[in-house]
């Protein structure tokens, strides 16, 4: 094995997380662009501008599907659009948090992106399962792939000796033993 794609070196470790750190960022940018679209929808008609958008993109308005979506559409009300991108905005925090985090090479980032993206695999599972197709399945691979990394490498920066952590300068500033005098 070639020992440059070894995982162990310091290096790699560092650009496989910058990697990672992109592709949160990346799509905490998309989430954010899409609660602003949200927002453009406020006060408009819903149906008529997605209609327009996808007759431009050359669906056949006739369809069943494209009718029943458009219909479904008709009935979204501002304060969903509201809620929607207030949540849509939430999720690009997190996203522009765990990747600035990780270009940072905070810890916590490092678990928050563990909890976050293992919390919605197995929503993905279910989803491939459902209805497979190979981006959802290339998606989880990628999502697992990140996960497994971090976990990795946090499991190994547990074990490096001499590596300092937080509290650990308080614990060795303190006696390590304790002495009672008798009344």
């Amino acid at each position: 094995m070639d020992p440059s794609l070894s995982l162990s070196s310091p290096r790699n470790e560092d650009r496989y997380l910058r990697w990672i750190a992109l592709l949160n960022l990346g799509k905490g940018i998309l989430f954010c662009l899409l609660a602003v679209g949200f927002l453009g929808l406020l006060h408009k008609d819903v149906d008529g501008i997605v209609g327009g958008w996808m007759s431009v993109l050359g669906f056949n308005m006739e369809n069943h599907h494209v009718v029943t979506f458009l219909a479904r559409l008709d009935k979204v009300t501002d304060r969903q659009l509201g809620q929607w991108s207030g949540i849509t905005f939430a999720v690009a925090g997190v996203f522009v948090a765990e990747g600035t985090g990780l270009l940072l090479r905070q810890q916590w980032a490092k678990y928050l992106t563990v909890c976050v993206t293992g919390s919605l695999i197995p929503v993905e599972i279910f989803e491939c399962l459902k209805h497979f197709g190979w981006l959802k399945f290339g998606l989880l691979t990628v999502n697992m792939a990140v996960v497994a990394f971090l976990i990795i490498t946090l499991m190994r920066e547990k074990r490096r000796p001499g590596q300092e952590r937080m509290g650990s300068r308080a614990a060795q500033t303190r006696p390590n033993t304790v002495t009672c005098e008798p009344v």
